[in-house]
């Protein structure tokens, strides 16, 4: 079977209803492993060693968080130093070399609404513009950037909303994996 690792870089996911709701949505799936990286390393102190294995393990990879302060969580920044160095600057053949072709979705929740990350909005910038750091580390690392999923005024959805977009994420997860595996037996079967 094939893997999707998401790991999640929420700093207070007890107090989160959107990316609970979303990561208990994907948790559900056939071959969905949720790493709570928050949970796994509260002291900010990465273990280079277990991530790499983790995303030596899995066929897609998937980076979840909150934007805080137009930027992902720190802990983010942390394990790409830390993870994505020395995968691709210390031991690029043994590790960074295997990693690359595996794509990368990236899900960023937003307190405010779309219209708000524009160039005349609140915000000034899109998220995709924001995300752009993210985008550029995908290409170095040869990582396929797919379409993010981006769920705006998150901490403001109702039940139902929030319920549709958990349901929306699974799906595209799920559509993620199936599209996988048809390429891997068209790819086998020649």
């Amino acid at each position: 079977m094939s893997k999707t690792l998401i790991l999640l870089f929420h700093p207070d996911l007890d107090r989160s209803r959107a990316n609970a709701a979303l990561a208990r949505a994907a948790a559900r799936l056939p071959g969905v492993e949720v790493a709570d990286m928050y949970a796994l390393y509260p002291d900010g102190r990465i273990d280079a060693g277990r991530e790499v294995a983790r995303l030596l393990s899995a066929d897609r990879i998937v980076l979840q968080f909150p934007i805080q302060w137009y930027c992902a969580p720190p802990l983010l920044k942390a394990w790409q130093n830390a993870v994505l160095t020395r995968m691709y600057y210390v031991a690029y053949e043994a590790e960074g070399r295997l990693l690359e072709g595996k794509p990368l979705l990236v899900v960023a929740t937003a307190g405010n609404v779309p219209e708000a990350y524009a160039p005349t909005g609140a915000n000034r910038f899109t998220m995709a513009e924001l995300l752009r750091p993210l985008e550029a580390t995908a290409h170095r690392c040869g990582l396929p950037w797919q379409p993010p999923f981006l769920l705006y005024r998150a901490d403001k959805l109702d039940d139902l909303s929030l319920h549709g977009a958990a349901r929306d994420y699974a799906a595209i997860l799920e559509t993620w994996r199936k599209e996988h595996m048809r390429r891997y037996l068209a790819e086998a079967w020649g």
